[in-house]
């Protein structure tokens, strides 16, 4: 496969690849031979639809010259599958002319299917954050209440101190969390850092004392939350679902997000492995539970079981030392410790 070919792929916006695709993609049984795109399918779905591996789309999608933007589909286009030299391919039909307005805030992939449900993880990818001790212990926070009582809801006053960068004029409230430890070496990962509110510089008084205004909260506001620069991320609609270019060794899943006990599809997990080991946004990770001692009755002896594969995860932010996924899909209930390994 040709650098252009691997460009042009379903999952991507204009990202080029460079090799790791190499296997011959293997199709699911009884596949379709045309198929109409619909309002509330995903990316990920009509790839699981087709692929065994779905992360391997691009080999399976054939550039079509004719398609002003091959990197996007809409509901209303179909898909087909052709056979070129053997080898599985899927064209796309425009099923409708679709007009991609300018807009400040509003772009193209607003009208096309995302790559998964992004509303599963949406709030998850836009307020949660993960701090070192020194960054938790340079940012600001709150010293009191107006009248000296909790903050209760929109509107109320809430006084600061610490550092509050010049023409920073909107601030997240933010309550430290659960502390990161990698299970096997023991190393400090970060602490969680958990959307709480955010509120509106005012005026800032003596003592290096800021006034503010809260503008929204998730739950009551306490003294000691912390005020941080609100950061504008915008969530992109497209990822680029892929294996690892690094080899992942001893990856586990150390946190889920919102206090389960059992993790299932499109739930929020925290992996003890970040950028430095090579993760990146769109990798897609096989989730395996650890196999278990047993007693051979024939043997007379205990024998190691094999790990066994039991789902699928994608990296969708990715900090220094852990990153945030979203479980794809699960053949059991999963649960904190399970393993992460290259798909």
């Amino acid at each position: 496969m040709n650098t252009r070919s691997l460009s042009v792929c379903l999952l991507s916006l204009s990202l080029l690849f460079s090799g790791w695709l190499q296997a011959a993609v293997e199709l699911n049984e009884e596949v379709p031979e045309v198929y109409t795109v619909k309002k509330g399918d995903t990316l990920w779905g009509i790839s699981g639809m087709y692929l065994k591996e779905p992360w391997l789309w691009p080999e399976l999608w054939d550039a079509n010259p004719q398609v002003d933007n091959p990197h996007l589909i809409f509901p209303g286009d179909e898909l087909y599958l052709v056979w070129i030299d053997g080898q599985p391919r899927l064209r796309m039909r425009r099923g409708r002319d679709v007009k991609l307005v300018p807009n400040m805030r509003v772009g193209p992939l607003d009208l096309a299917i995302p790559a998964i449900p992004l509303d599963q993880i949406g709030p998850w990818l836009v307020r949660n954050r993960v701090m070192n001790a020194e960054e938790i212990n340079q940012s600001a926070y709150i010293v009191a209440g107006d009248e000296r009582r909790l903050i209760s809801g929109p509107g109320d006053r809430v006084f600061g101190r610490g550092p509050f960068p010049d023409g920073e004029r909107t601030y997240g409230i933010y309550r430290v969390g659960q502390k990161y430890i990698d299970p096997i070496t023991q190393e400090f990962l970060g602490y969680q850092i958990m959307d709480v509110g955010s509120a509106k510089l005012q005026s800032s008084n003596r003592d290096d004392v800021t006034e503010l205004e809260i503008t929204r909260i998730t739950e009551e506001v306490d003294i000691g939350d912390r005020l941080l620069p609100m950061e504008e991320r915008i969530l992109d609609a497209t990822f680029h679902p892929r294996a690892p270019d690094a080899e992942i060794v001893d990856g586990i899943m150390i946190a889920v997000e919102g206090g389960l006990t059992q993790i299932g599809d499109m739930s929020v997990v925290v992996i003890n492995k970040g950028k430095r080991d090579g993760m990146e946004i769109g990798n897609v990770l096989a989730v395996y539970q650890a196999g278990n001692y047993v007693f051979d009755k024939i043997a007379q002896s205990n024998v190691f079981l094999p790990d066994t594969r039991v789902g699928l995860a994608m990296v969708y932010e990715s900090f220094e030392k852990i990153s945030y996924a979203i479980i794809l899909k699960t053949s059991r209930a999963l649960q904190v410790g399970d393993l992460v390994k290259n798909p």
